[in-house]
């Protein structure tokens, strides 16, 4: 990897990028070199029960550095962009500089832009959009929200459909109202200097390829042996792209072959909707060539 670029050690710094494009390697780069704290902004990497399988940084790389935010939710727990934003508060006002890194946008536009405080969802609404979505599917889910509303997210995207339902079923309000009296943001743009890291296809595919033996090399089938007892579909920390596959592998419902072959193609899925998130909404980050790295 080149030098990292010349930052203000006290200048907080955001690192967004698809999976498996480096951002990890990059942050550690610029907290070695000056200072901070490498703070999680993955969703799915808080959660204590994946390890190998969700790339966490490894032991090796978190004593190189402090990090923060990583596997401290337990797998059976929800967990939410507002659960994050109120732990990344108190580590902006204190300590050294944050050095921000992951793949959700989600918790990126919220720490740059500004997050509704919308009233949590009560867990029998919660049960209520789980056996809708089960019985009648995403379109059931979608007929009920507004146009503004549908026109923000991600409509093929069960969880954030599902979100947007249960908002306006709890509140009586569209989350697009919600959104609309956001109050400022806890981490302006202009205050930071902002990376988004530009992986083509091209350069992604192999490496996605490459992780995933690596994550089976290193445990990866043992850690999902370790949550077969209790697996819960439903479960935010069981969105773990290649969990389910792994999880129907050790029930016998598919060969090893297979389960890696599509936890593959829903990484690669996966970064793709990644992409198309970055370059609608983080026009203004300063892009970096993952191929530079």
């Amino acid at each position: 990897m080149p030098s990292p670029p010349d930052i203000p050690a006290d200048r907080p710094v955001l690192i967004a990028g698809p999976t498996a494009s480096g951002k990890s390697a990059l942050a550690l780069a610029i907290a070695e070199t000056g200072g901070g704290i490498i703070v999680n902004a993955d969703a799915i990497q808080v959660f204590a029960n994946w390890r190998v399988l969700t790339a966490r940084p490894s032991l090796r790389d978190e004593a190189r550095a402090p990090h923060r935010l990583y596997g401290h939710v337990p797998g059976e727990a929800g967990y939410s962009v507002g659960h994050w934003l109120r732990e990344v508060a108190p580590l902006l006002r204190d300590g050294p500089r944050p050095i921000i890194v992951g793949g959700t946008g989600l918790y990126f536009s919220a720490l740059t832009e500004g997050l509704a405080d919308i009233p949590p969802t009560p867990p029998e609404i919660r049960a209520e959009a789980d056996a809708r979505l089960a019985r009648k599917g995403l379109t059931s889910l979608l007929a009920d929200l507004d146009d503004a509303t549908l026109a923000r997210i991600d409509t093929r995207n069960p969880m954030r459909v599902q979100r947007a339902w249960e908002v306006q079923r709890t509140t009586g309000r569209a989350l697009a109202a919600w959104q609309d009296a956001t109050p400022p943001p806890m981490l302006p743009l202009p205050d930071v200097t902002a990376y988004v890291i530009d992986a083509p296809k091209t350069f992604l595919t192999p490496r996605i390829e490459q992780r995933f033996d690596a994550m089976l090399a290193q445990g990866a089938l043992d850690e999902a042996r370790a949550n077969l007892t209790g697996w819960d579909p439903a479960r935010p920390s069981s969105k773990a792209i290649g969990a389910p596959e792994l999880i129907a592998h050790l029930r016998g419902a598919q060969s090893l072959e297979a389960a890696r072959a599509a936890s593959v193609i829903g990484t690669r899925q996966y970064a793709k909707r990644q992409r198309t998130w970055f370059r609608a909404r983080m026009r203004n980050w300063q892009w970096i060539n993952a191929q530079d790295l």
